[in-house]
């Protein structure tokens, strides 16, 4: 016989967390404020479930599913866990406990679907807080399979594994998160979201351009600004702020003030039909435009430029022998090509005392269908057409940005891994959890430390050191972990 599992909150978030606790076999008690919304609950999870059965995602009986719509806490008596998943309202959910705790046993495990409020805060006050425990668990619950496990301070080590234990058998994914502001993916994602804003505000690439960059160069399933309309920007933006304000306004996790004006104006993503892009049914979001197409120079030199070998190997471009090693490749008008490490075109070209093009960075080079380019002030346009040339050749859609720092993938992917080592050395979670949690929680093709590993520590800090030294902001300070890694080489998982 299974535990009977109770959940307060018949919106989104709890109907899930019922659907699939009932679909694992408890008994399921479902609780709501408001008149009637437990009852329609229950029905639209019985027909969603019988749905799922007619398209063969999942073999169960519907109407064998043990839900039940319930009208007072007392209720909730029977319960072994209990979980909240009401307004993200620190005293509102207080005082649901404390009514709670008056009921139910004192064995009975009480869990908030908080994404940010620590369990410690929430627990203040009660009898018996070593119970209490947050379980964040992600939109869509039945598909995510992800969900944080946020111990308290006062939540006993046999609940916190208890829980665990049967979160799993759930058929979820389980992380285990310090109660720390946005816990792993709240607080690692954001960079994702602020760093697309940030290239919007500066003109350095139009919105759709972005988006593409990072789905083809950087493997990211959906690109940062289609997320945000589909999430909704008064969600993103005030997830964004709640972080920002715990970490006392700590500039790395600063909202965007275009994104607080697009909320101001009502244009909320797809929900409102408009938001970055417009929805409806005759109204597409823009497609990017490419560069046009260039032929391929006959030949470059490779000047040591090991990490542009893999896309020249797909460019099949002849390439001679090394004449020195600076990291570029010369194109036949002089000009170089250089892979992004932070710094912008125009200072490279300086150094170098002839044009230079950077190209961006990617997931992987043998796989990637798109890249990003930025070419110095001073750059002629046949110098330019000969890069894009080069990596149209290798098969890739190119887009041509102004000469921002660490152009689009190179810039978000050494935020992230700076965040995520800094989560890392506060003991925030392991190394398996942050990049486990990044993967399934916020669909990254890759965890953010595993990736660092990928292109080296050295090679993000030095594109941080870049940001940092071309904005003067504090925003891009490489983590102490990061840059004691880069220094010892030594790996960040």
């Amino acid at each position: 016989m299974h535990d009977i599992v109770a959940v307060v909150g018949a919106g989104t978030m709890g109907t899930g967390i019922a659907q699939v606790a009932a679909q694992a076999g408890h008994p399921v008690l479902l609780l709501d404020a408001a008149p009637g919304a437990a009852d329609r609950a229950v029905s639209g999870i019985r027909e969603r479930v019988k749905t799922l059965v007619a398209r063969g995602k999942i073999d169960a009986d519907p109407d064998a599913l043990d839900l039940t719509a319930v009208d007072t806490a007392d209720a909730l008596a029977p319960a072994r866990l209990v979980i909240e998943a009401i307004a993200e309202d620190l005293e509102v959910k207080r005082r649901l406990f404390a009514d709670l705790e008056r009921v139910v046993t004192v064995d009975c495990v009480l869990a908030s679907n908080t994404s940010s409020l620590p369990p410690t805060a929430l627990a203040a006050g009660m009898e018996h807080p070593e119970r209490v425990i947050g379980l964040h668990f992600f939109n869509p619950v039945p598909r995510m399979r992800l969900v944080e496990l946020v111990a308290g301070a006062d939540t006993s080590a046999q609940v916190a594994d208890r829980t665990a234990d049967l979160v799993t058998r759930w058929g979820k994914t389980v992380v285990r998160a310090a109660a720390t502001p946005g816990f792993i993916v709240n607080r690692i994602a954001r960079p994702y979201y602020a760093e697309a804003w940030r290239l919007h505000e500066e003109r350095a690439a139009a919105p759709e351009t972005i988006d593409a960059v990072l789905t083809g160069a950087g493997g990211f399933p959906m690109g940062p600004f289609a997320l945000m309309d589909l999430i909704g920007h008064d969600v993103n933006e005030a997830v964004t702020r709640s972080v920002w304000t715990a970490f006392g306004h700590d500039p790395r996790f600063a909202p965007s003030p275009a994104q607080r004006a697009l909320v101001q104006a009502g244009r909320l993503g797809r929900k409102s039909e408009q938001g970055i892009y417009r929805y409806g049914s005759d109204s597409r979001p823009p497609v990017a435009t490419a560069a046009p197409r260039h032929p391929a120079p006959l030949e470059v030199v490779d000047h040591g430029a090991a990490d542009l070998r893999t896309l020249l190997t797909r460019s099949r471009v002849a390439v001679p022998g090394v004449e020195r090693d600076d990291g570029t490749i010369a194109l036949p008008g002089g000009a170089l090509l250089i892979r992004s490490t932070g710094t912008t075109a125009t200072e490279l070209a300086a150094r170098h005392g002839t044009p230079v093009i950077v190209a961006d960075r990617t997931l992987d080079d043998a796989t990637a269908t798109a890249i990003a380019v930025a070419a110095c002030e001073s750059c002629p346009d046949d110098a330019l057409a000969e890069a894009i040339g080069l990596l149209q050749a290798a098969d890739l859609a190119v887009h041509v940005i102004d000469d921002t720092p660490g152009l689009i993938v190179t810039r978000t992917v050494a935020m992230l891994v700076n965040l995520a080592a800094d989560a890392l050395q506060q003991g925030v979670a392991d190394a398996p959890d942050i990049d486990t949690a990044m993967r399934l929680g916020a669909g990254h093709p890759l965890g953010p430390l595993a990736w660092g590993d990928r292109w080296g520590a050295a090679t993000v800090h030095t594109a941080l050191a870049a940001l940092q030294d071309a904005y003067g902001d504090p925003r891009y300070r490489p983590s102490p972990l990061l840059r004691r890694r880069a220094l010892s080489g030594k790996a960040l998982t």
